[in-house]
């Protein structure tokens, strides 16, 4: 099985999670304080002994690809164990991916010299534990051409996802991708639920380069697995199989540990994921030593938590997540994921946010329901998170649920107009996810001559 070869899907563009995506792919946004999304299949594939990876990137795939290149070489002295990043080239014409079906088929080269007898294609935008020798161990058993991981969701959410069709054998008799809530195939028995696609696959390699080539020249295809590769095999009549992830056990793990899988397709998803990691029991234990989820190493000092002042009063860090680097200074922290490299200053209050690195939080602030983004400030004195209404007036971007999202560089005044990096600015500017907002705030914005990395003025 460790010569079996795995393409990771990294390319996509994720737009519904936006300002976070505005400027990086959905796959190298920061996760857990000091994580990549990325991150999670990578060590899935690591830890199950898997050492010839491919990722494939292709849209904002500056960062992701520099990610890779510091935290993701193997050595570089064994040319059969890689993770390896690979651009969009343009191999077969003057166009970029059209969809996951296309990455594939204009890397297949890669796959034809490679002579695996198997190809895992996996997304690298999810946030989940597997066991992956498990999976294919399955679908070698079954000598399925195609096997599909597999989760059960309510009904209401399976819009987002293709809905799988099973017989009593497991194999795939139907595959609706992305239907109507109301069309959405239940479970049998489970009227209320739905078996959806994970977006894994493992792949016979002669079945997946045959059925690639065949897609290729259709005109009719959208050139994506959910929506054409997968039906056409299950209409062909192929060995199409489903691989149920609840029956995967990861070592490490307790015996009463349920299958934790996240899309974190949008900002509500990706912040609700991130506070599970706090629980005292959390769904998703990043504490298991057997499977450790390996990212940067940063050369950064421990955590500090420190009094300050004359009256020596006393900081607070309550069901929080604090990385390294990051100081404490007489505030209090409720609910917080705090990312490497961060300051929060004495007398402030912060509560249910999240900031994801190098952020500061000047003294006597009072903030909650926040998801920074990397190097935001945040002056004395503000107040974020206590009224709807003003909170409105100032930010351009407040998910669903009422998160208040501040973009990379983002300086925040006591009052007034927030301050944004130029660079961010065109950025923002340009993505259909965020262009409305930003001609919306047109007036209520300051534009910084700046970079979004460069360090900003003192709180």
């Amino acid at each position: 099985m460790a010569r079996t070869l795995a393409m990771i899907l990294a390319g996509g563009k994720g737009s519904r999670l936006a300002p976070l995506t505005s400027h990086r792919a959905k796959p190298a946004v920061p996760f857990g304080g000091r994580y990549r999304i990325i991150d999670f299949v990578l060590s899935n594939f690591i830890n199950s002994g898997y050492y010839r990876v491919h990722v494939l990137t292709q849209y904002m795939s500056t960062s992701l690809i520099r990610h890779l290149n510091h935290t993701w070489n193997l050595g570089g002295t064994l040319p059969d164990q890689f993770v390896e990043p690979v651009p969009a080239q343009m191999r077969r014409g003057e166009h970029w991916y059209f969809g996951t079906a296309d990455a594939v088929y204009q890397n297949l080269n890669l796959i034809h010299d490679d002579h695996a007898d198997h190809v895992a294609v996996f997304g690298g935008d999810h946030v989940y534990k597997i066991a992956v020798d498990q999976m294919e161990a399955h679908h070698v058993a079954l000598e399925a051409d195609l096997t599909v991981a597999a989760f059960p969701v309510p009904k209401e959410e399976a819009y987002q996802f293709g809905v799988i069709e099973v017989d009593a054998h497991g194999a795939i008799t139907g595959f609706q991708e992305k239907p109507k809530v109301e069309d959405a195939a239940t479970i049998p028995g489970q009227p209320d639920m739905c078996l959806v696609s994970m977006g894994n696959y493992f792949f016979k390699r002669k079945v997946l380069e045959t059925i690639l080539v065949e897609d290729a020249a259709r005109a009719d295809s959208s050139h994506d697995f959910g929506k054409d590769i997968i039906p056409k095999m299950v209409r062909d009549g192929q060995r199409v199989y489903v691989y149920d992830f609840a029956t995967n056990k990861v070592p490490g793990e307790a015996e009463d540990s349920k299958p934790y899988w996240r899309d974190v397709g949008t900002v509500d998803s990706y912040f609700e994921a991130t506070m599970d990691l706090r629980a005292v029991l959390p769904a998703f234990n990043l504490y298991n030593r057997k499977w450790p989820i390996r990212s940067a190493y940063y050369q950064l000092p421990p955590a500090k938590f420190v009094l300050a002042g004359k009256q020596r009063e006393f900081g607070q860090v309550v069901d929080s997540m604090i990385c390294e680097g990051t100081i404490v200074s007489g505030a209090v922290l409720v609910q917080v994921v705090a990312g490497p490299d961060c300051y929060f200053h004495r007398f402030a209050s912060i509560e249910n946010s999240i900031f994801c690195g190098r952020d500061r939080i000047g003294r006597h602030c009072w903030i909650r329901n926040v998801l920074a983004d990397t190097n935001v400030v945040i002056a004395e004195g503000t107040t974020i998170g206590y009224d709807k209404d003003v909170d409105a007036l100032r930010f351009p971007f407040i998910s669903a649920k009422g998160i208040v999202v501040l973009p990379k560089g983002t300086f925040v005044p006591k009052t007034g107009p927030i301050e944004l990096a130029r660079d961010m600015v065109g950025d923002l500017e340009q993505d259909p996810a965020t262009c409305e907002a930003m001609a919306a705030f047109r007036d209520r914005l300051v534009v910084a001559d700046r970079h979004s990395n460069d360090p900003i003025r003192s709180t």
